[in-house]
């Protein structure tokens, strides 16, 4: 195992995303990601090297918060580092939330045993400007249902029906009633109002527990 992993920063914010939107987490920013999405705005360009001990000290240096955050970039490009720390930070028993692209499934199966929520993004193509990657999505998503689970899918103004279509038989086949957060690309973009209007009607359609929820955090500009 990697005796040391790339970290970028450690801090203490509230989670801006989700179902556990509000709640106090320790973010761990791990360094890296396999994806380049379009709308990317947490791509971090520096790190550090440092042991599982030293990371968990500058965790465990705060106070009165829910859990912590594993986040990116994407934390499951480190898996030999992810397996030694949380094999570590397991006799703290705090649970971990790890944020996720949902691709790379084999990753997770190493390591859910230690992994308390999952937050998993839908790489819709029309969004993010990549290739589709829902063989990936519905692989992660199957083993990723022994925990607490939710997906959810950054909308933007190329976003299209047959894209939030193509998830929603991702999340059928596992769990149709797996939360499903639509989100919009920016918290205060009003043009996008109709189409996620329209998305979320599409999914109601389908009996799919939907939200709309925007980014918490940048609303309240914390990081």
């Amino acid at each position: 195992m990697s005796s040391k992993g790339k970290i970028s920063e450690v801090f203490k914010s509230i989670q801006g995303e989700g179902p556990y939107q509000g709640l106090d987490q320790v973010f761990v920013r791990m360094f890296g990601c396999n994806l380049h999405c379009s709308y990317c705005d947490t791509e971090p360009f520096i790190h550090q090297e440092i042991e599982s001990s030293e990371l968990i000290e500058r965790i465990l240096s705060y106070e009165n918060y829910y859990s912590i955050s594993l986040t990116g970039g994407e934390p499951l490009i480190q898996p030999e580092f992810l397996q030694k720390f949380l094999e570590e930070f397991r006799l703290y028993n705090i649970p971990v939330y790890l944020e996720t692209n949902g691709v790379l499934y084999r990753q997770l199966a190493d390591i859910i045993k230690d992994i308390s929520v999952i937050a998993m993004d839908f790489k819709l193509p029309s969004s993010s400007g990549m290739k589709p990657y829902w063989t990936e999505h519905r692989k992660f998503l199957k083993v990723a249902h022994k925990k607490d689970v939710f997906v959810k899918a950054v909308v933007t103004n190329m976003t299209t029906s047959e894209d939030i279509i193509r998830a929603i038989t991702v999340i059928q086949e596992v769990d149709s009633n797996l939360p499903f957060i639509l989100q919009p690309e920016h918290p205060f973009e009003e043009d996008l109002q109709g189409k996620l209007k329209l998305f979320k009607g599409i999914c109601c359609d389908e009996n799919i527990n939907v939200r709309v929820m925007t980014q918490l955090h940048k609303q309240l500009g914390v990081k």
